[in-house]
C-alpha cells in the first residue's frame, strides 16, 4: 500500500507555470506507475499524464501535450507535474495516482489506478 500527498496547486495566470508534487509513503514508489488526473466542476475525472515505474515512458492527454511534463524521482519518492503555458481550461482539482500493475507502458485509464491522493486545486485566471 502507498499513501500519496499532492502539493503545489494554487492560483496561476494564463501563460504562467505551476509545478505539482506528489510525495509517496509506504511501499516504495518505484513499484508503481504514476499518473496525474484532473477533475473540473461538473465534469468527470480525466487523464492528464502518466509515467512508468522507471520513468522510461510517458504519456499525455492531447490537451496538455507540449505544455505539461510528468517526471519522477524514485529516490525522493516523489512525482512531479510541471505545467507551463497554463490556460483557464486547466482549472481543476489535480490528483496523483499510483498503478500497481506490472506494465511496460504508462496507463491512461483511471480505473487501473489503485491509490489516489486527496487532490490539489489549480485555478488559472485569464
Amino acid at each position: 500500500q502507498v499513501q500519496l500527498v499532492e502539493s503545489g496547486g494554487g492560483l496561476g495566470q494564463a501563460g504562467g507555470s505551476l509545478r505539482l508534487s506528489c510525495v509517496a509513503s509506504g511501499r516504495t514508489i518505484s513499484s508503481y506507475g504514476m499518473g496525474w488526473f484532473r477533475q473540473a466542476p461538473g465534469k468527470e475525472r480525466e487523464f492528464v499524464a502518466s509515467i512508468t515505474r522507471n520513468g522510461d515512458y510517458t504519456r499525455y492527454a492531447d490537451s496538455v501535450k507540449g505544455r505539461f511534463t510528468i517526471s519522477r524521482d524514485n529516490a525522493k519518492s516523489t512525482g512531479y507535474l510541471q505545467m507551463n503555458d497554463l490556460k483557464p481550461e486547466d482549472t481543476a482539482v489535480y490528483y496523483c495516482a499510483a498503478d500497481a500493475g506490472s506494465r511496460w507502458y504508462p496507463e491512461s485509464s483511471r480505473y487501473e489506478y489503485d491509490f489516489w491522493g486527496q487532490g490539489t486545486q489549480v485555478t488559472v485566471s485569464s
